[in-house]
């Protein structure tokens, strides 16, 4: 998995470079998540797969499924990923061009997963809170776990907070076990 981020790197860094230059990075991202999904479907995967589909009709056919969505710009990074072969790295780069983007923008997605429903102001104090801790604008999702007895579980990237009762139990349970 790690060569494919290596491939898709350069790939990712020239999209949102020209995206920045162009002041477009909403559409660019939208650009290339929609190409990304596409780039999945099972008869697109078969064609870009086969050995005797052309670079050219590779790129006619993804820039036809994905419509107006695509800019000439859109286009012309189609086609330049398709003669180099490199089509199938689109989910790849969709991932770290958002990445970048989220980065430029000093905004970070955070799942909460909680124990009980978080009211508006519950979850705006959260929400206050991690932008503060974090540093950063917070695009909070919140999603419901009865299995966690109570409290919450925050990830944000790599970064994981266990504040819900079950991982506090668990930790509990291995301090007495060690």
């Amino acid at each position: 998995m790690a060569e494919l981020s290596t491939l898709a790197r350069p790939y990712a860094k020239a999209a949102f470079e020209f995206a920045v230059d162009a002041s477009d990075l909403k559409g660019w991202a939208y650009s290339l998540a929609t190409s990304a999904a596409v780039t999945q479907h099972a008869a697109v995967v078969k064609l870009l797969r086969s050995p005797s589909s052309t670079p050219a009709q590779q790129a006619a056919t993804i820039i036809d499924l994905c419509g107006d969505v695509l800019d000439v710009t859109g286009q012309n990074f189609i086609v330049i990923l398709s003669e180099n072969r490199r089509l199938t790295l689109l989910p790849q780069i969709s991932l770290q061009f958002e990445a970048m983007k989220a980065n430029r923008e000093k905004a970070v997605d955070v799942d909460v997963t909680a124990a009980q429903p978080l009211d508006a102001q519950q979850q705006q104090m959260l929400s206050d809170a991690l932008s503060k801790k974090l540093q950063r604008k917070v695009n909070m999702q919140v999603s419901l776990d009865k299995s966690l007895l109570g409290g919450a579980v925050i990830r944000a990237g790599d970064t994981v907070i266990d504040g819900s009762i079950r991982g506090r139990l668990t930790k509990l349970a291995e301090s007495l076990n060690s």
